[in-house]
């Protein structure tokens, strides 16, 4: 069953201003060493992590309001490829207590990008195996 949803578009031209900040403070605090090196891999690594900074705020807006905290660190939701170019939110250690919290099962993504802007959806589902 569905319990969250979330959108969020991001400039692209934005991150790629935050990308060439001495010292990388906006991409140290907000993506995970994964992300990081997936971008470097890409042959557009702003537009790369203007999706992933979409899809964090769009987890935040399906789950946080769920939480006690309502809040959390952004570098725990980790935004990655299947070999076949497909993304998904990879559930590591710390973003599964939180999933547990919220009384979600499964995060279902997708992202898009166009011109100078990047856009994800997540649908926060109950069970993996509950229909949508």
């Amino acid at each position: 069953m569905i319990k969250g949803i979330g959108i969020d578009t991001v400039n692209i031209n934005e991150i790629a201003r935050y990308m060439k900040e001495p010292g990388d403070a906006f991409i140290t605090r907000t993506f995970s060493d994964s992300e990081v090196r997936a971008s470097s891999l890409s042959p557009k690594p702003e537009e790369y992590l203007a999706a992933r900074f979409a899809a964090k705020e769009a987890v935040f807006k399906a789950i946080a309001h769920f939480t006690k905290e309502k809040a959390f660190d952004f570098r725990i939701v980790e935004t990655l490829n299947e070999s076949d170019g497909y993304p998904y939110i990879h559930v590591n250690e710390k973003l599964k207590p939180l999933l547990a919290e919220a009384g979600i099962g499964s995060l279902l993504i997708s992202i898009t990008t166009e011109d100078e802007y990047a856009t994800a959806m997540v649908v926060a589902v109950t069970d993996v195996n509950d229909p949508v």
